[in-house]
């Protein structure tokens, strides 16, 4: 496992890249799908890293609190090496009902996360609705627990959504996320 920082080239105010990608239900999800959204949550997880599994009962919640927030998350890591991460492993959570967030997505070709610039697992980026677009409002932590058996004394990404779907500033410091690498498919 190798541990590491979030870093993207994303900025705020850039456009979310847009996607289009399977979901552990069955669907086809598009970035476009989520316009009726005013926020979005764009978190680049996975099945098998202690440190994303540590935070899905934290996205449950805020898929599950916040009608105005839909929570989409993609796993990029290469499902052969890493079979937990398989997509059919991510349909069985799903329909046990261990992982509620609005979409789960799978990268299978790894360049949506390119395109964020995603480099760990959990990497959040929170996204504010702009017209037909949406634009990066937030780009850290799920909370302050950095190590996957901590308890969170501050739940920073709940504070950043209540304060966007609010209209007011975020009131929370950006963190560098951490968690394991993403599991890069070798060329």
């Amino acid at each position: 496992m190798v541990l590491v920082e979030s870093d993207s080239e994303l900025t705020r105010g850039d456009e979310a890249p847009a996607f289009e990608l399977p979901a552990a239900d069955g669907e086809t999800y598009a970035l476009a799908d989520f316009a009726d959204y005013e926020a979005l949550l764009v978190v680049f997880t996975c099945n098998h890293c202690p440190y994303a599994e540590a935070k899905v009962d934290e996205l449950n919640h805020l898929s599950e609190s916040y009608d105005d927030l839909a929570v989409v998350g993609i796993n990029p890591n290469d499902a052969e090496e890493y079979p937990d991460d398989s997509f059919e492993r991510m349909r069985e959570r799903v329909e046990a009902g261990e992982i509620r967030y609005t979409a789960y997505l799978r990268d299978e070709s790894q360049d949506v996360a390119r395109e964020y610039g995603a480099v760990c697992t959990p990497d959040p980026f929170l996204f504010e609705r702009d017209g037909d677009a949406f634009r990066l409002a937030f780009h850290s932590r799920i909370d302050d627990a950095m190590n996957p058996d901590a308890e969170p004394e501050r739940y920073e990404m709940r504070e950043a959504v209540e304060a966007l779907l609010a209209g007011e500033e975020i009131p929370v410091e950006e963190t560098p996320s951490q968690g394991c690498s993403i599991k890069w498919i070798e060329d």
